[in-house]
């Protein structure tokens, strides 16, 4: 009899596994989100309107010889707002707020290991950030008649590694914070450099040199410049891989922060 039970409860015990634990994560997550009117209209709206803004800007530069157009100029920069409001703003306040209410603490006394628990909660923030990045994307490709990209692959793969780059970025500036709005307060510096100085809101090519190498180093800059890229489709091999060493270095930099100096209890 013991034996019989011991065969029917070995398959539903094996189905809790990493993937089925940050699902139920993602899903309570994606509930809080909702609920939070001012994180949720942040990170789903701001996104939609700032590259509507950023039209006539672009309008008024001087693109000539610089390779570019209205449409190439805003399209990826519709995705690093994204990736700045839906994912990186977002998730600061996520990390921030969830910590101060013990709800990390909580978690960690479970069958959630550290890792899971930080991506089972970014889950919700990375797939609004993905969503809206293709549904930018469609919506500049059809009324900026940007067309298709040149080189697809170079696109993509600088979507998903701003995708994995910024929440662990996120976790980082959390990190030092002590509240959810000191965690807003935190984010700013970040968010505003890498709206004016990534090539967003003004592109390398019309950037004096010195500035623009300077620039190039910041952590949106990479994904920017392979999505334009892979757009244009006239990136070279040496920017290809410069702009992949410096995101992949941001990316492991943050995760080691991350690992370093996360605080998973309130700050005192």
């Amino acid at each position: 009899m013991s034996a019989d039970t011991v065969t029917r409860t070995a398959p539903a015990a094996s189905t809790v596994t990493a993937v089925g634990r940050m699902t139920a994560l993602a899903r309570a997550e994606l509930t809080l989100l909702s609920r939070s009117r001012a994180t949720f209209f942040a990170a789903v709206f701001v996104p939609l309107i700032l590259p509507l803004s950023l039209r006539s800007t672009v309008e008024d530069m001087d693109l000539k010889g610089s390779g570019l157009s209205v449409g190439s100029v805003i399209l990826p920069s519709a995705v690093g707002f994204s990736l700045l409001f839906a994912v990186y703003s977002s998730l600061v306040s996520v990390y921030a707020a969830r910590r101060e209410e013990l709800v990390l603490k909580r978690l960690r006394t479970g069958e959630l290991r550290d890792a899971e628990i930080l991506m089972g909660a970014a889950v919700p923030s990375v797939l609004i950030g993905l969503v809206q990045s293709l549904v930018l994307t469609v919506a500049c490709a059809a009324l900026l008649d940007v067309g298709t990209p040149k080189a697809p692959l170079l696109a993509v793969l600088g979507l998903l590694l701003g995708l994995m780059m910024w929440p662990a970025l996120a976790a980082v500036t959390a990190s030092f914070s002590r509240s959810v709005e000191g965690a807003q307060v935190a984010a700013m510096p970040l968010l505003l450099i890498s709206m004016v100085g990534s090539g967003t809101v003004v592109p390398f090519e019309v950037m004096p040199d010195r500035l623009a190498r300077l620039c190039e180093l910041l952590p949106l800059s990479p994904v920017i410049t392979l999505i334009r890229g892979g757009w244009a489709g006239n990136l070279s091999t040496s920017e290809t891989l410069g702009a992949l060493a410096t995101a992949l270095a941001w990316t492991v930099l943050a995760v080691f922060a991350v690992h370093k100096w996360f605080r998973w209890e309130p700050r005192r």
